[in-house]
């Protein structure tokens, strides 16, 4: 039965609730620093192949929990509208496109619900969208945490090197219009110079992403390792991979392109996709010896 708490008992249960927060907060941190330096698993040689069947597994995931994952992929949506309608109202318009193009740089941590849910499925266990957030969980949690935020602050960085760029390019003035501002990016030497330097420069900080990250957050939440073991086998798959891994960049970055346009309303089913089918690539890019 329940009973309306007085003043004293309610802040007493917030006070016990936000200890025991911090506490269990304490105990991921401190999970990091106990799991440093744990063995590296073994990285894999892959080809296009394998990047083709891992989309056709990260559709069948797709296609048998589509409700609950396009569920979550509204929820990317609605904060990609949000973001973009924010940049419109605070007049950053040359912002709008490193919005939606940074959505590659922290899409690994993003998808991390949606990689639980396949390994959830590979195990034929019961699923559903309430199942991602299942990772808190993890063992790893703490250091899938902290790689996320280092994913935010670079996130964070190419907005402001998007900045800029623009300031030096075509501004420091803000777009009169839309229309006009298109004008400028396309029938203008200044506009070009800035597509050249973006896309230049925005290779760079999703190169970045991707090599820290791609297996990272998969590794982390599939097994109890430390996050320097987890961030140095991402890396490892990216270098021994170079010509694949560049071709999965390519397909990400198109995929959120196509799902941004318009009004980010494909990301309900693109990021699903691309977060399943990521889970699946990690499988073909580790190996690990059995549980």
């Amino acid at each position: 039965m329940q009973t309306i708490k007085n003043p004293v008992e309610y802040t007493g249960s917030k006070i016990a609730s936000a200890a025991h927060g911090l506490a269990t907060t304490y105990r991921s941190l401190q999970h990091i620093q106990d799991t440093i330096h744990s063995p590296e698993p073994t990285v894999r040689a892959i080809s296009f192949a394998d990047l083709q069947d891992a989309l056709r597994k990260g559709l069948e995931d797709f296609g048998a929990y589509r409700s609950d994952v396009i569920f979550l992929g509204a929820v990317y949506t609605i904060v990609g509208v949000v973001l973009a309608i924010l940049a419109f109202g605070l007049d950053l318009l040359p912002l709008v496109f490193p919005l939606a193009s940074g959505f590659a740089l922290i899409g690994p941590f993003a998808a991390v619900g949606l990689y639980e849910m396949s390994r959830r499925r590979e195990q034929g266990l019961h699923v559903s969208w309430a199942h991602a957030v299942d990772v808190t969980h993890a063992p790893g949690f703490g250091a899938i945490m902290v790689l996320g935020l280092t994913l935010i602050v670079i996130f964070l960085l190419w907005l402001y090197a998007a900045w800029l760029i623009f300031a030096n390019t075509l501004g420091p003035a803000e777009p009169a219009s839309v229309m006009r501002f298109l004008h400028d990016v396309f029938y203008t030497g200044a506009g070009w110079a800035m597509i050249g330097i973006g896309i230049g420069v925005g290779f760079l900080f999703a190169l970045v992403a991707m090599a820290i990250s791609i297996v990272s957050f998969p590794l982390l939440l599939d097994r109890d390792v430390g996050l320097d073991t987890a961030v140095k086998t991402s890396v490892r798959a990216v270098i021994a991979n170079p010509t694949p891994m560049a071709a999965w960049g390519l397909i990400v970055a198109a995929g959120l392109v196509l799902g941004s346009i318009p009004l980010f309303i494909g990301l309900v089913v693109v990021l699903p996709v691309l977060g399943h089918a990521t889970w699946h690539l990690y499988r073909k890019l580790v190996a690990l010896p059995p549980a």
